[in-house]
């Protein structure tokens, strides 16, 4: 196998391989975040929250008020 064909074909696994692999897991990634988001955003709407999204506000506010955080 020639250098120029070994060139070639590594740069193309590496395309396929990082390109597709790296951008797909980014992709989902940000498709869940995108999808927390919105239903925190939902949640917040609502007119009584969850009891979740209640005590996520407390924790907030105690590190909010911690004078060493």
């Amino acid at each position: 196998m020639s250098s120029s064909t070994l060139f070639w074909s590594a740069g193309v696994g590496f395309f396929l391989g990082f390109g597709f692999g790296v951008g797909c897991a980014l992709a989902v990634m940000y498709s869940i975040y995108l999808g927390g988001y919105r239903a925190a955003i939902r949640d917040s709407r609502l007119p009584e929250p969850p009891e979740r999204y209640r005590e996520a506000l407390k924790k907030l506010e105690q590190r909010r008020n911690d004078p060493t955080g």
